[in-house]
């Protein structure tokens, strides 16, 4: 298993160092996470990125959020949240309305049926389609000890 990345992304000489494997991997095992993600929300017709949204909108419900908070909350900084929000609108997963004191920025609300879109992945379960579920709780929280500890120095 010491070998594992590097048999993954076919490497036949060794890393320059424990970092630059450790850089790897991270991007690496993001990649596949992400990737393993997109396939789990496509059997519900919404993408991640469309899912976080609809999840801050929950989250914030019943207050509307605006353009700028979503863009702000969302785990995908590199999104085009104008354009999510006008494809779940046409999905009816939410309401768009220009704000009463600032015409410029539009009130963002969730609908009742992608309430119940996300009850149904909620019931299913999203934690439970995922890798972390594989490894002890005493990894699980080395883990997030690491990656809050990483976060810290960015």
């Amino acid at each position: 298993m010491n070998n594992n990345l590097e048999r993954l992304i076919k490497q036949n000489i060794p890393f320059t160092s424990p970092q630059v494997k450790a850089q790897v991997g991270f991007l690496y095992l993001a990649y596949c996470y992400t990737s393993s993600q997109q396939a789990y929300f496509k059997e519900y017709g919404v993408t991640l990125q469309q899912y976080n949204i609809l999840r801050i909108l929950r989250g914030q419900y019943p207050k509307p959020a605006n353009i700028n908070m979503l863009k702000d909350r969302m785990l995908d900084k590199m999104s085009d949240v104008s354009r999510l929000v006008d494809r779940l609108q046409k999905m009816d997963y939410l309401t768009k309305e220009t704000n009463d004191v600032d015409k410029r920025n539009a009130d963002v609300l969730i609908t009742e049926k992608a309430m119940q879109l996300l009850s149904t992945i909620d019931e299913k379960g999203v934690e439970t389609a995922t890798i972390f579920n594989k490894i002890s709780e005493e990894e699980v929280q080395h883990f997030n000890r690491i990656v809050d500890k990483l976060l810290d120095l960015m």
